[in-house]
């Protein structure tokens, strides 16, 4: 089991939408990185949810795997802002996988939090540069993360 961080703008998909919908095929992914992470997403991986260019920005709540990624639909709609000529049905370029919505946690956890806690300076989301949309959590991190918006 691995364990995952997603990025989302609370204004585009947020952990309330995920919550009412129950899953979602997370798509419109547009890092050759982030894709390769979510090719590599196992089913029961959990999943952090993030929102990103929020106030406050931060982890919000939890999700699991529950279908490894497939063809992002997006990338073959002309009409979509992610549609990719270069992509073909034989040929994709961007996967996503389906995730299944887990809980709200009952405290935020802020960015600032999260970088004034030593215990997770290492995350991939505090890595200078870092702006990818998914990356890896390390299962030291997520336990810690557990933890801290369960208290």
């Amino acid at each position: 089991m691995a364990y995952w961080l997603v990025k989302t703008e609370p204004g585009v998909y947020s952990i309330a939408d995920l919550a009412r919908d129950k899953r979602t095929l997370w798509d419109c992914v547009r890092n050759y990185q982030a894709r390769n992470y979510l090719k590599q997403m196992q089913i029961g991986d959990d999943v952090l949810i993030y929102h990103s260019n929020s106030e406050p920005s931060g982890i919000v709540g939890l999700a699991q795997v529950v279908k490894l990624a497939e063809a992002d639909p997006t990338q073959f709609d002309r009409r979509s802002d992610y549609y990719d000529s270069a992509a073909s049905e034989k040929e994709p370029r961007w996967f996503s996988p389906t995730l299944e919505f887990v809980r709200i946690f009952p405290k935020l956890l802020t960015l600032p939090e999260i970088r004034k806690n030593l215990k997770l300076k290492d995350m991939v989301l505090l890595q200078r540069g870092s702006r990818l949309s998914v990356h890896p959590v390390s299962d030291k991190e997520f336990s810690i993360i557990l933890k801290v918006v369960s208290a």
